[in-house]
C-alpha cells in the first residue's frame, strides 16, 4: 500500500481481526478512524443489485459527483474496468482477501488523477447480508469531480505465513506440568 490513509485503515482493520480472517462489522469503531471517515465506504455484496454502496464518506461522494448511497459501485468505473472490479469485489467478499487497487480517473481539466483503492472484507454471519468496507484515497487532491475510474493495477493481500516450527518444539509449547519422555531401556 502506498497511500498513508490506506496503510492506517488496513493496520486498524488488521488489529481488529486478530487471528480471524476478517473482523465483524461491529468490531470496526468509526471513532477509531475518525480522520479517515470521509474516504471510507461500505458495499453490499449483492451482484444482482450491482454491489450498491451502503455508506460512503463525504470526500468520496465529492470525488464521484454526488451521494453514493444505493448506487452501483462498478458503475463508477469505465466500461472496460467494470468486469474486473466486480471480480475483485467478489473475491474480497467470498475469499476474505483484502485487495489494493491502483486507479486513475480523468479530471475536467484533462489531467489524470491517481488514486489507491483498498477493499477489506467483513466476517460473514448467517442471516446477515455480506458486505465489505474500503477506502478510496487520491494521491493529490483533485479540484473537482472525477470521471469514470479505471483500474491500473491490483493485488490481493495475503496474511504472512505462520513460521514453520518443528513438531518437537510444538509439543513442548503445548506441554504443561509433568511430561514423560519415551526412550530406550
Amino acid at each position: 500500500m502506498k497511500h498513508p490513509s490506506n496503510r492506517d485503515f488496513f493496520a486498524y482493520w488488521d488489529t481488529q481481526r486478530g487471528f480471524a480472517r476478517a473482523p465483524d462489522r461491529s468490531e470496526i469503531e468509526p471513532s477509531a478512524v475518525r480522520e479517515l471517515l470521509g474516504d471510507i465506504f461500505v458495499l453490499s455484496c449483492d451482484p444482482d443489485a450491482g454491489f450498491p454502496f451502503r455508506m460512503a464518506g463525504t470526500r468520496l461522494c465529492a470525488l464521484l459527483g454526488g451521494d453514493m448511497k444505493d448506487k452501483s459501485f462498478p458503475a463508477q468505473f469505465a466500461a472496460h474496468s467494470r468486469r474486473e472490479i466486480e471480480e475483485i469485489v467478489t473475491v474480497v467478499s467470498e475469499e476474505m482477501l483484502p485487495a489494493v487497487v491502483g486507479v486513475t480517473a480523468p479530471s475536467p481539466d484533462q489531467s489524470r488523477a491517481h488514486l489507491e483503492l483498498l477493499m477489506l472484507p467483513f466476517n460473514t454471519r448467517a442471516h446477515e447480508p455480506i458486505s465489505l468496507t474500503g477506502l478510496l484515497a487520491p494521491f493529490e487532491q483533485p479540484h473537482s469531480t472525477l470521471g469514470p475510474l479505471e483500474i491500473v493495477s491490483w493485488r490481493y493481500v495475503h496474511r504472512p505465513p505462520e513460521p514453520i516450527v518443528p513438531r518437537t518444539l510444538r509439543k513442548l509449547a503445548l506441554a504443561r506440568g509433568l511430561m514423560v519422555y519415551e526412550g530406550l531401556r
